[in-house]
């Protein structure tokens, strides 16, 4: 796929700089339904090999293997264990594969020796799942072009055995929108909350989604928002989500990856949790947005041990089976701030997720007009959409984009966060 194509023209410095997508360590929770359980199986006996002062795992004869390169712990509650949830996935439903992963690695030079290393060992597929894990998959692809790299969250591919892949997480917080805004107007307050992390695309695409299925449930409500300026860390996540709501939000969502909000949430309010299902573990957690990387990552290691896989620009929506909404997926049982809303919205939620999943609504239908910006400005009329450059870019980083993502929807209090 050549739709991330046009991100080379876009955020690179801001990127490079702020993301690395990872969580903060908290204790281990259920896997999603269907999926191996979350608590892992000890990856591949190290050898004296290491890189970085980090063990290298052995390659495992007579087997298709694959290594997953991860920023933070295994088994961080959040990122980084929804990937490797995903790696036991593989391990589980593919034959005649080994898979291992190597935690807590940094990003930049030490990032470079660890996939190289990985490549030298022999490993046939290796994921690395950060974004400044970015150029150094880059240069290892160029180095062993018989190994295919797949760089989570990025925006380059040599277009053979280097690619990025990532998800439109918007639809599912635009499914949490909803349910927060149906939160809200029931307990009579119409003030919400988001956690934001830095000031680039995503979040403000997984924000103003976020933003528009509130409006579907509570016309009436208002979102504030909280920039924290970290992905991963669980003092500062919490008192932005406890500044909310002493500001007065009956709910607060976030973007980064611990289940802050709903820790912080005080009696008779709500949070909502971000990356895996398992950290929705309390009665003040109304839902979780997470990610069931394993049904993707178990097509792409098949498809490369066929020869067929290419690398390119992968971005999956609902119907992927790669995203989740806890609580309404399979197997699972809805929160009990959840359970008790008002039928006509859980139906919309229940029906709108159905369409997702058949691939009848997609991103490009949660970012469909009329959309209205918090000053008045009209961003998309009636029926129009905006496109995958309008989704992934800000004009003012470079991004070719059209409409762009520089914008609040018009339920957002917030001003738009300098870009300096």
């Amino acid at each position: 796929m050549n739709i991330r194509r046009g991100m080379l023209f876009s955020i690179i410095a801001l990127f490079v700089l702020l993301v690395s997508a990872c969580a903060a360590p908290v204790a281990p929770a259920a896997a999603p339904a269907g999926e191996a359980p979350a608590e892992a199986p000890a990856p591949a006996a190290p050898t004296a090999a290491s890189s970085g002062g980090l063990q290298i795992p052995d390659v495992m004869e007579g087997k298709y293997n694959v290594a997953f390169v991860y920023v933070g712990p295994h088994d961080d509650g959040g990122w980084s264990q929804a990937h490797d949830v995903g790696r036991q996935y593989v391990e589980a439903n593919v034959a005649d594969v080994h898979t291992a992963y190597i935690e807590n690695v940094a990003e930049g030079g030490d990032a470079e020796q660890v996939i190289r290393s990985l490549a030298r060992k022999g490993f046939d597929v290796i994921f690395t799942t950060s974004f400044g894990f970015m150029d150094a998959s880059e240069v290892v692809a160029e180095e062993f072009p018989d190994v295919d790299i797949i760089h989570i969250s990025g925006f380059k591919s040599n277009e053979a055995n280097f690619g990025n892949l990532m998800g439109a997480m918007e639809d599912i917080k635009y499914l949490a929108g909803m349910l927060a805004g149906s939160r809200a107007k029931m307990d009579g307050n119409p003030k919400l909350g988001y956690v934001a992390t830095f000031p680039i695309p995503e979040e403000l695409r997984l924000g103003n989604a976020f933003a528009l299925g509130v409006a579907k449930t509570c016309p009436d409500c208002k979102i504030d928002v909280r920039w924290i300026f970290t992905w991963h860390d669980p003092i500062v996540e919490k008192e932005a989500a406890s500044s909310l709501f002493d500001s007065g939000a009956q709910v607060v969502m976030t973007g980064a990856d611990t289940p802050a909000p709903a820790e912080a949430a005080p009696e008779g309010k709500w949070g909502i949790t971000y990356d895996y299902s398992g950290n929705c573990t309390i009665d003040a957690c109304l839902t979780s947005m997470y990610w069931n990387w394993g049904p993707v990552y178990a097509r792409i290691v098949e498809d490369s041990r066929a020869g067929t896989w290419v690398g390119g620009w992968e971005y999956f929506d609902a119907d992927s089976g790669a995203l989740g909404l806890y609580g309404f997926m399979d197997g699972e049982t809805m929160q009990p701030g959840v359970a008790d809303l008002p039928a006509e919205d859980l139906q919309l939620v229940n029906d709108t997720l159905a369409a997702m999943l058949a691939g009848e609504f997609t991103r490009f239908d949660v970012f469909k007009g009329p959309i209205t910006d918090n000053q008045g400005n009209v961003i998309l009329e009636e029926g129009v959409s905006l496109e995958q450059l309008d989704l992934d870019g800000f004009a003012q980083f470079g991004s070719p984009c059209t409409t762009c993502m520089y914008w609040w929807n018009e339920n957002v209090t917030a001003e738009l966060p300098s870009l300096d």
